[in-house]
């Protein structure tokens, strides 16, 4: 047994396929969800409408943390399929939920699976090619992900012009619900082996920094003792904060301004699409320049895009910015993960990996809050404005906190080589 792309290539494209069906569950709610609010449930307000949001953010997060713990104690592979199977009945509620209020709990599962599923697939990736190629592993998990979101989220737009957006759409990730338990049952391989091979190298090199023995020390080392740790999860949780809104608030913004549902489908593709595939590129790019300008790059690029998501008034110059804010997350994105893993040791890496993924869905939480709150008092456009503002200023944060090396080994660039890939 190695560790490598290569090695393990046919292990690792069976995790980006599944993790593709993880993405598909979600997609599906991007661009017809919101606007059911109002249409189906007589839901005015936006605050009231973001709820959803709120909850699958919460859920989310903590699930997050939760698999951190868990991924170490039970294994990948039984982690992902906790995941599927919190997941089982959020297809049906969603296409036949009476209220509001079942809306809002579908979302309290779907946020529960994400969790759980995608924090799994991202372990195993990661434990399968080792340190060497880990930014390029990352970015095609997440490529896979955001590709099947945007892919899921155009399918839904048009299930929803032809036979209305109540059910139809949300069959979608009944499917993908149903091959993605298949798969993992029948093929998908525990990395529990990978892993140890990994940290008895690490150990012969004294590699990694080594968190807390304790849950709660592990949290506050990473939340705020380790100021590049710290860098990373402020900038995912904005992040995320930002990408709550394309989900939640850009879609209300679009039907007022009376784009019909298959392009409303289109802009809320564009964005996890374009996201999904540049990843591939940015996260090889960070194994070989870096991960720090990627983080900092993409998160003003994203503001950039926010601004001229609120300026605009017609069709194309929308999904010019859907388009710049995918690649301003695609720069980002994948490089945190990495950046993560490349800080801490491979025994340390779940909890890490778990920590963040809290801070950074729980901009989802942040998001769902604060942004329908806005809209109310501000409208959509000055909502946007204020979204963008934060995620320039997150880039700079970053910029600042990522310059501070501690004494000793900076681990940006990644770790040394185990194996070829």
């Amino acid at each position: 047994m190695t560790l490598g792309l290569r090695a393990n290539a046919g292990q690792f494209a069976l995790l980006v396929l599944v993790n593709a069906f993880v993405g598909a569950m979600v997609g599906v709610e991007r661009s017809v969800l919101p606007t059911l609010a109002e249409t189906r449930f007589g839901v005015a307000s936006a605050t009231v409408a973001l709820t959803f949001l709120v909850a699958f953010g919460l859920a989310k997060a903590l699930c997050n943390l939760l698999a951190g713990e868990l991924a170490t104690r039970i294994g990948r592979r039984r982690l992902l399929l906790l995941g599927w199977l919190v997941g089982i009945p959020v297809p049906v509620l969603l296409a036949t939920a009476p209220s509001w209020e079942w809306i809002v709990f579908a979302n309290l599962l779907l946020g529960a699976n994400q969790g759980l599923a995608w924090s799994a697939t991202i372990l195993m990736k990661i434990d399968l090619v080792g340190p060497r190629r880990r930014g390029l592993a990352m970015g095609l998990n997440e490529f896979a992900g955001y590709l099947a979101v945007g892919g899921a989220a155009l399918g839904a737009g048009y299930l929803a012009a032809a036979y209305g957006p109540e059910s139809a759409p949300f069959w979608i990730a009944g499917g993908a619900l149903v091959l993605g338990i298949t798969l993992t049952l029948a093929f998908v391989r525990d990395t529990g082996a990978h892993l140890a091979l990994e940290a008895r190298e690490a150990e012969v090199r004294d590699q990694g920094a080594k968190l807390p023995g304790s849950a709660f020390g592990r949290l506050l080392h990473s939340s705020w003792t380790d100021r590049q740790l710290l860098a990373t999860n402020q900038a995912g949780l904005v992040n995320n904060l930002n990408d709550a809104l394309a989900w939640g608030l850009l879609p209300m913004l679009l039907a007022a301004e009376g784009l019909d549902a298959v392009r409303i489908g289109w802009i809320a593709a564009l964005y996890p699409a374009v996201w999904g595939v540049a990843q591939i590129g940015t996260g090889a790019l960070s194994d070989h320049v870096g991960r720090d300008p990627l983080i900092v790059v993409g998160m003003l690029v994203q503001g950039a895009a926010l601004v001229l998501a609120a300026l605009a008034h017609q069709f194309g110059t929308w999904a010019a910015a859907s388009v710049l804010l995918g690649l301003g997350t695609a720069a980002v994105y994948p490089t945190l993960i990495a950046r993560v893993a490349d800080r801490v040791r491979p025994g340390d890496r779940a909890a890490a990996v778990g920590i963040y993924r809290l801070w950074r869905d729980l901009g989802y939480v942040v998001g769902g809050l604060t942004v329908g709150f806005l809209a109310d008092a501000a409208g959509f456009r000055g909502a946007i404005l204020v979204v963008a503002g934060a995620t320039a200023a997150s880039g700079l944060l970053a910029a600042a906190l990522l310059s501070e090396r501690p004494p000793g080994r900076s681990l940006t660039h990644g770790a040394a080589p185990v194996a070829r890939s």
